[in-house]
């Protein structure tokens, strides 16, 4: 919500906001939160050693969705290209993250859990670009 009002408010877009891409920014920020939270919680576990690359994937996973909120949070001019490609990256790294995490989702809750919002950022940034003139 909080996203929702501050883009409405924003003087270039006069209440006409992106809703898809409102959406994905929430979704980068949830997203961002889980994969943080998913490789503390990955290294608190006994067998750390089997989920090193699930914790770098959640790493880059939540560098890419705090890098591209951000980015999709600015509304001052336009640099659609760029926000098209981050958008793309953020997707990718989502669904990366999705899959390592799933692999270790029947032991780990909090992996389910990372899974679940990697997905749903990733899909949110596939609406989101459709919707960005490029």
């Amino acid at each position: 919500m909080l996203a929702s009002d501050m883009i409405r408010s924003h003087p270039d877009i006069r209440g006409n906001a992106n809703d898809a891409l409102i959406r994905c920014i929430e979704a980068c920020y949830a997203c961002a939160q889980a994969c943080t939270s998913c490789a503390d919680a990955c290294l608190g576990e006994q067998m750390v050693d089997q989920l090193r690359q699930c914790i770098r994937l959640d790493l880059d996973c939540a560098d890419v969705c705090l890098a591209t909120g951000a980015l999709a949070s600015r509304r001052t001019g336009g640099n659609e290209v760029v926000l098209s490609a981050m958008l793309g990256a953020c997707a990718l790294a989502c669904s990366q993250c999705a899959a390592e995490c799933e692999r270790h989702a029947g032991h780990h809750e909090h992996c389910r859990v990372c899974a679940e919002a990697c997905r749903a950022c990733e899909q949110a940034c596939n609406d989101a670009v459709r919707t960005v003139a490029h």
